[in-house]
């Protein structure tokens, strides 16, 4: 993913431009890191499209996660997942059916409750272009995983210069397939109920459901 010149001067000249580049897409960045964590909750209502020619294969699907540190709670695809800062509850109403597991620590999984911060490690960084969305102007930084046995081949992040909220994520797999995710709305420090992160077994067992423990 790296490209190699042949000429010594070349080669300064394009370095030093992509050194700068680099910068300019880690401080971006590095203000949307910011702006993220300095909220107290954060709720997302996205569009996620799933798109392979090749496969014939092109999903679209919309979906919500509220966010608090590392707890959240999502919907998507029909079923919800929670996770209240130990365990991982992911409900699956159609089958009436619940897997509750240990949370799992991979720092190469990009969960909920990383989704908008993901990008602070194991990624080069390049600037990219700059769109005119519906009067947004959106920044995209181009990410290139470090590690060269991953599966991505490339994330472009859009962001919007104005909020430093990420706006849309455009994954690239090595594959062809490209997932994108975009930002219907972004909202924060939303008034939530104390329960929200709390999983109500009895609840659940009253209704009839199956629950697996892994």
């Amino acid at each position: 993913m790296k490209k190699f010149f042949l000429f010594v001067i070349t080669i300064l000249i394009c370095t030093a431009g992509f050194s700068q580049n680099s910068d300019k897409a880690k401080t971006l960045l590095d203000e949307v890191y910011t702006k993220v964590k300095g909220y107290g909750n954060i709720y997302v209502d996205f569009k996620y499209v799933l798109n392979n020619t090749e496969a014939a294969i092109n999903q679209e699907t919309r979906g919500d996660v509220t966010l608090e540190g590392d707890k959240y709670l999502i919907n998507f695809m029909g079923s919800q997942q929670l996770y209240d800062g130990k365990k991982v509850y992911t409900i699956v109403p159609e089958n009436e059916e619940i897997t509750i597991e240990n949370r799992i620590d991979d720092e190469n999984t990009v969960t909920p409750s990383k989704m908008l911060t993901f990008y602070k490690q194991g990624h080069n960084y390049e600037w990219d272009i700059l769109q005119n969305v519906q009067g947004k102007k959106i920044q995209y930084v181009k990410l290139i995983p470090i590690d060269t046995n991953t599966e991505i081949k490339s994330i472009l992040l859009g962001i919007d210069i104005e909020t430093k909220h990420i706006y849309k994520l455009i994954e690239t797999g090595k594959n062809g397939t490209t997932t994108t995710f975009i930002v219907n709305s972004f909202k924060t420090d939303q008034p939530l109920s104390k329960t929200l992160f709390t999983f109500d077994e009895g609840k659940y067992e009253n209704e009839g459901y199956y629950i697996i423990r892994e």
